[in-house]
Formats: C-alpha cells, sequence, structure tokens
C-alpha cells in the first residue's frame, strides 16, 4: 500500500516540527519513506483602502503565505494507519491522509 500525507499551515517552523515528529515515528516501523518534499509556497496578497471614502493613493497590503509539505509511505502493514492517525502534530497545521495505491 502507498500513502501520501500531506501537511499544510501558516507557520514554517510548526510545519517543519510536525514533518520531523512524523519522520521520527515512521522510520522506527517498517515502512519505505520516500523523501519529505517541500512544495512551493503559496503567497496570497490583498490591497486595502484605509478609508472607504477619499485618498484612493492611501492603501494598506497584508499578504498570505500557505507552506506545503508531504511524505510518501510505502508499506504491506496495515498497523501502520493507526499509528499515524494516533500521531499528534502541532495546533495550526493541517493533516491530510491519501492512500494512493491499495
Amino acid at each position: 500500500m502507498k500513502f501520501r500525507i500531506l501537511l499544510k499551515s501558516f507557520n514554517n517552523d510548526l510545519i517543519h516540527q510536525a514533518s520531523e515528529q512524523i519522520h521520527s515515528t515512521l522510520i522506527k516501523t517498517e515502512c519505505t519513506l520516500n523523501g519529505l518534499v517541500a512544495l512551493p509556497t503559496k503567497i496570497k496578497r490583498f490591497c486595502v483602502l484605509r478609508s472607504p471614502h477619499i485618498d484612493k493613493d492611501s492603501r494598506e497590503h497584508f499578504e498570505l503565505r500557505i507552506y506545503k509539505n508531504f511524505i510518501d509511505i510505502t508499506t504491506e502493514s496495515p498497523s501502520i494507519i493507526d499509528l499515524l492517525l494516533k500521531t499528534e502534530v502541532p495546533a495550526g497545521v493541517s493533516c491530510n491522509l491519501k492512500v494512493l495505491k491499495s
């Protein structure tokens, strides 16, 4: 069976901490890891007028950065799924588990 763990976060330090935590728990098992891959950072920029009525040249700019990492796992043991579901990632990190091949 082949799995992919996708991690998303707004904080770069938290996503590295979560990926190292998952990586260290999976190293102890009999599965094979195909590495920790960092995907490009998505940046969403917003421009907002400071005053709604006058002075259109006065604006504020905000940005939202979304960091993503994924880990591919190949294993024959179904107990790995239970281990992955029991691991706790830091708050602020979204973790998705996807089955690629059965």
